[in-house]
Formats: C-alpha cells, sequence, structure tokens
C-alpha cells in the first residue's frame, strides 16, 4: 500500500504479538518431542551405583554358626542398550514427529500470515474512520455557519421557525455523528495497539486511505499459489503424521528386539570395587512379542485408521475451502472496486445537487427544505463512500490472505525466531 507507516505497524506486531510468540513455543515442543523419539535410532547407555548396608536372617539356609549377618555392599555398573528397528516402528514414529514439526511450523506461519492481514485490515479501517470523522466534523461546522445565518435571518424575520428549526434538525445530527466516530476511532487504535503487543494507545498515522496505492490483482492466478497457504501445507503434514502413525500401531503386532549389556563391580570394601575379582559383566539379546491380546492392537489400529480417515477428509476439504476462499476474494475485490466508484460518482452528483439547490434556496426559487434533503443525502453518501473504499482494500488484503502472500516468507523472516522466543526468558 506504499504507508511506512504500516509497514512499521507490521514488523512491530510480528516480533511483540503474543500469538506468534505462543506459536513459536509451540513449534520448540513438537521439535523437542522430534529429538527424543529421533533418539531411539541410536544406543541408550546409562550408569548406576549403590551403597548398602545389610543383615541377613541368622536362622536362614547355609549361614555358618558364629558367623557375621551384617555385611556391606557396594556396586558400580555401566549400562548399554539398542533396540533394533527391525519392523520399522522408531522410523515411522520420527516420521509422524517429523511431520508434527511441520505441521506446527506451518501453524506458525498461519497465525503470522492472520497477524499481518490483520494488522492491514485494522490500519486500513482506521482510516476509513478517520475520513468519516473528518466528514462529519466539515458537515457539522457547515451546519454551524449555516445555523448562525438563519438565526440571525429569524431574528431579521426573513424566514420562519419552521426554516430555523429544520436547521437546528440537521445541526444536531451532524454533531451527534461525532462523537461516535470518536470513540469508534479509539476503539480501533486500541485494537491495534494490542496486535502489536503494546498497551491501548493512540496509534501513528501515515497516508490517508485516498493516497494508499492499489496493487494490481492478475487476472488470472495458477492454483499452484494454494501450496503456499499454511493450513493447507499444516492439513497435508497432518496427514502424513496420521499415516506415519497408523505404521506405529500396526507395527505393534510385530516383537520388539533389543540388545543390552552391563559391566560393573560389586564388593564389600568400596576400595576393591575396582579389582578384577570383583568385576561382574552381563549381554543379552531380547525379543518380546504379543500372542493374545484381546483385540487390544486390533483397536488401536483401527483407532489409527480412522484419525487418518478423519485427517484425509480434513485435508481435501481444506483444499476446497481454500479454493472457495480465493475465488470469493477476487470476485469481492473486483466487485467492490466498481461499487466505490459507482458511490464516488454518486458523491459528486449529490454535491452538484447540493449546490444547485442552495442556489435555488438564495433565489426564492424553493424552499429550504430541498437544501437540507440535498445535503442529507450528500453527508451519508460520503459516509457510505469511505467505507466502500476500506472494504475494496480489505478485500485486496483477503486475496493475498487467501493465497497465503507470497510476502509470509518476509514476514516469516521478521518475526522472532523458535530459539529466539525460547531462550528471551
Amino acid at each position: 500500500f506504499g504507508d511506512p507507516v504500516l509497514d512499521e505497524l507490521i514488523v512491530t506486531a510480528l516480533q511483540e504479538n503474543q500469538d506468534v510468540r505462543i506459536a513459536a513455543a509451540r513449534v520448540a515442543q513438537f521439535l523437542g518431542a522430534l529429538r527424543s523419539t529421533r533418539s531411539q535410532f541410536y544406543p541408550q547407555a546409562d550408569y548406576g551405583g549403590s551403597a548398602s548396608r545389610n543383615r541377613v536372617s541368622e536362622e536362614a539356609f547355609g549361614f555358618g554358626a558364629g558367623g557375621d549377618p551384617y555385611f556391606t555392599q557396594f556396586e558400580a555398573a555401566g549400562g548399554v542398550s539398542w533396540q533394533v528397528d527391525l519392523f520399522g516402528r522408531v522410523r515411522r514414529q520420527t516420521e509422524a514427529a517429523q511431520a508434527d514439526v511441520y505441521a506446527t511450523e506451518q501453524a506458525r506461519r498461519g497465525v503470522i500470515l492472520s497477524l499481518v492481514a490483520g494488522v492491514a485490515s485494522s490500519y486500513v479501517a482506521l482510516l476509513g474512520l478517520d475520513g468519516q470523522l473528518a466528514i462529519a466534523e466539515a458537515t457539522l461546522k457547515n451546519y454551524e455557519g449555516t445555523l448562525r445565518i438563519f438565526e440571525l435571518r429569524f431574528t431579521g424575520g426573513v424566514v420562519s421557525k419552521v426554516e430555523l428549526a429544520q436547521v437546528q434538525s440537521e445541526y444536531e445530527r451532524a454533531r451527534a455523528q461525532v462523537p461516535s466516530f470518536q470513540a469508534q476511532v479509539q476503539a480501533q487504535e486500541n485494537l491495534i495497539s494490542i496486535l502489536i503487543g503494546r498497551h491501548p494507545g493512540p496509534i501513528l498515522r501515515g497516508r490517508e486511505i485516498d493516497d494508499l496505492n492499489r496493487p494490481a490483482v492478475p487476472s488470472a492466478l495458477p492454483s499452484s499459489l494454494l501450496e503456499r497457504r499454511p493450513d493447507v501445507v499444516q492439513a497435508e503434514q497432518n496427514l502424513i503424521a496420521a499415516n506415519a502413525d497408523l505404521g506405529v500401531a500396526q507395527s505393534l503386532y510385530y516383537p520388539d528386539i533389543s540388545i543390552t549389556g552391563a559391566f560393573g563391580g560389586a564388593s564389600d570394601d568400596l576400595g576393591s570395587l575396582v579389582d578384577s575379582s570383583a568385576r561382574e559383566w552381563n549381554i543379552a539379546g531380547n525379543i518380546l512379542g504379543p500372542i493374545f491380546t484381546a483385540g487390544r492392537i486390533a483397536g488401536q489400529v483401527e483407532s489409527a485408521e480412522a484419525v487418518r480417515e478423519a485427517a484425509l477428509q480434513n485435508y481435501e476439504f481444506t483444499v476446497l475451502n481454500a479454493l472457495r476462499e480465493v475465488n470469493d476474494s477476487l470476485i469481492a475485490t473486483e466487485m467492490s472496486v466498481e461499487t466505490y466508484q459507482a458511490l464516488a460518482r454518486r458523491v459528486e452528483a449529490l454535491r452538484e445537487y447540493a449546490r444547485l439547490s442552495f442556489l435555488r434556496f438564495e433565489n426564492g426559487a424553493a424552499s429550504y427544505l430541498e437544501v437540507l434533503y440535498a445535503n442529507n443525502e450528500l453527508f451519508d453518501a460520503e459516509l457510505t463512500a469511505i467505507q466502500a473504499q476500506a472494504d475494496a482494500f480489505n478485500n485486496l488484503i483477503d486475496v493475498y490472505k487467501s493465497m497465503g502472500g507470497g510476502w509470509v516468507d518476509e514476514a516469516v523472516i521478521l518475526a522472532p525466531t523458535v530459539d529466539e522466543v525460547m531462550s528471551s526468558n
């Protein structure tokens, strides 16, 4: 739109908005889950140690007469275990975790896209309200001058009290509009303040709404641009994750195979714990598989199949909904521009009508009622035209939002990274 103030508001929002930071933290959460899942590909090493004071029963079998029932035991050992992913369970878990990370990253991009579009729409709405407030104030000032003239004319007996009351009525009508628009302007400023992560307060303006650039929308847009939409990519990654989770559930039918080993020492004397005579070790191969589970695994597989089917249907719906939103926004943009242009022409016509009506009244060819009617129509038409102009810009914003806008890549760069969010506290 060529407004540096709007650009700065968007940059501030990307840096300070809480929703963006929440989305980044969600990505960090799933990155941690992915790291944890991937660790199963590699051997796991641990260590342990203990020191205990014990007493055995003197009546126990094998206890000799005169023996000491008390003894101290020291143990220290290190162990290694490795799960052999022969049937792909860990691979499918990792695939699902990776897709979850991609999905949450797309959710973050979706938040950024909505935030940028929301700031732009709110700013355009603010400029529209500024325009309507300016029209209301100008109309009020005009009626105020007219009211003074009519009060003097009424005092001089030139106009009747009926005509004075008519002017008074329109003056009060315009006067009532001013505080209404002032309240709306302040509410819109507060909304933008929250979007940019600040306390409610005034918002700096750049250009007026009439001076904003209106970038052209190409007449033909390839459907492949929908692949940029974060919600479409997120739905796709959710489907990939659901399919991988189904593979994990199916792998439960197959045995788990693992290799374990331990090496350490045990002694009743801490000083001899490292002697070769105190050494102990073991190595083992383990296999564990289901024989009868009473439908437990079958139920998990059925549940995973249902989740995958739901993810598939959600993906198809998301794509169809994206196509609808793009089509709606393109049509709305084209029609809203035509609507605004027609309303702008109507404003010009009503201005001429109001001017000519006043001349007729001054020349005694018409009553002031005709002038009031013309001014009322002009006032309402000007307010409507400003609103239509703001709607046209907002529909243009919807086009970029519905297409997943290429500028989202630039916005993502401006937003804080996952590491920055996690290290800020």
